[in-house]
């Protein structure tokens, strides 16, 4: 129990500590308020800064979102002017992979084109090829028909006839000469050249032993050689005596006679490697010719022929001569004859002209009544005007 002057407070009474509760409650309850006064008032002191903070945050996040915004504008320019930049790069890339097209097509065009041409070119060379490859076999065959002509005597007699034929028919005239001519003797020349005496008719055999050049032209060795160069040096002697004892007749044919060598090579081989053979073919008179000198030799008998029948025609040359002088000399007359025709002509063509001029005169004159002026010598009457009365 507690006594506070008068009054005294039974702590045991229900009301009393009912009261004290509610006393004491209402006491923690102020000092609950006035502890949460103060907090709240530091609470608001520390609220000052944050607010501040946050206010300062909110116009960081303003600042931020306008950036964001001009960000999100740049983004979008930048998003535009890619877009432009990829279609612009598009159609460029559109544009040149068209013209890479264009001259791809171009190129493969121009290069099927060139492709077929060297094709073209290259078909007709290979037919080029192909013709030559032909008449190479051609020309092997012939070579072998050669060879098997060459291989027969009577077969190369006749190649050699066929070529001197050739040659002869070149530089002569077709009525000089004769072939397989029978002499009085009997013998047979291939060809006899009509020509004037002297020299007379010459014979030109056609026949020459080629075994012996052939066999020295196959020689192998010094020795094999030099046998085939002696039996090539017999064999023409002998040839040379034949046609020195066959083809040279007193009075039917001339003083000598021509052995023809259908080649060159055994021409040269001759003067070169046997000359005493030719020498002797000289002493035998009968001349050894190749195609060469053939012609050469031909064309002198070509012109000896011509000279004699020019000598055969002089005296109707001398005859023709005479009537071409008669010609001209009356045809000095007649031009001497129309001389004189053309001077009287002339002298008659100057009195016209003359007397022309007079007749021109005397008309001016009446053309202009100039009748004081009339020459003196002039016979022609004037007849006199009367005069007024």
């Amino acid at each position: 129990m507690i006594q506070i002057g008068d009054i005294v407070i039974d702590l045991n009474d229900p009301t009393i500590q009912l009261m004290l509760a509610g006393a004491a409650m209402g006491l923690l309850v102020l000092v609950l308020l006035i502890m949460a006064v103060r907090r709240a008032g530091r609470s608001a002191e520390m609220m000052t800064p944050l607010l501040r903070d946050i206010s300062a945050l909110g116009q960081r996040v303003e600042s931020l979102s306008d950036g964001q915004n001009q960000l999100a504008g740049g983004l979008s320019h930048v998003s535009e002017a890619q877009a432009t930049s990829q279609a612009n790069m598009l159609k460029l890339m559109e544009q040149r992979l068209a013209d890479v097209s264009t001259k791809m097509h171009e190129n493969l065009h121009g290069s099927s084109t060139r492709t077929a041409r060297s094709l073209g070119e290259l078909q007709q060379r290979l037919e080029t090829i192909d013709k030559a490859q032909a008449n190479i076999e051609k020309l092997s065959g012939d070579v072998l028909s050669l060879q098997d002509i060459l291989s027969n005597k009577q077969t190369r007699g006749a190649f050699g006839e066929i070529q001197l034929k050739d040659i002869v028919s070149k530089a002569l005239p077709p009525d000089s000469y004769s072939w397989q001519v029978t002499l009085t003797n009997g013998k047979r020349a291939d060809c006899l050249v009509h020509l004037p005496n002297p020299p007379g008719s010459i014979v030109i055999d056609a026949k020459f032993p080629l075994e012996a050049y052939e066999a020295l032209v196959e020689a192998d060795g010094e020795e094999a050689k030099k046998r085939a160069l002696s039996s090539l040096k017999q064999a023409v002697r002998v040839h040379i005596k034949a046609i020195s004892d066959k083809y040279i007749l007193d009075g039917e044919t001339a003083d000598g006679a021509l052995m023809f060598l259908p080649s060159e090579a055994i021409y040269a081989e001759l003067h070169a490697r046997l000359p005493e053979v030719v020498r002797e073919g000289f002493a035998e008179r009968v001349w050894i010719v190749s195609p060469t000198t053939c012609m050469a030799t031909l064309n002198t008998m070509r012109a000896i022929l011509k000279d004699a029948r020019m000598r055969e025609q002089a005296g109707a040359i001398r005859k023709a001569l005479a009537h071409l002088h008669r010609d001209v000399e009356l045809v000095v007359e007649r031009a001497g004859k129309l001389e004189t025709h053309f001077d009287q002509a002339r002298r008659d063509v100057e009195g016209i002209t003359t007397a022309a001029e007079r007749a021109g005169k005397r008309a001016a004159k009446l053309d202009n009544f100039d009748f004081e002026e009339v020459d003196n010598d002039d016979q022609t009457k004037v007849v006199q005007l009367p005069t007024a009365t």
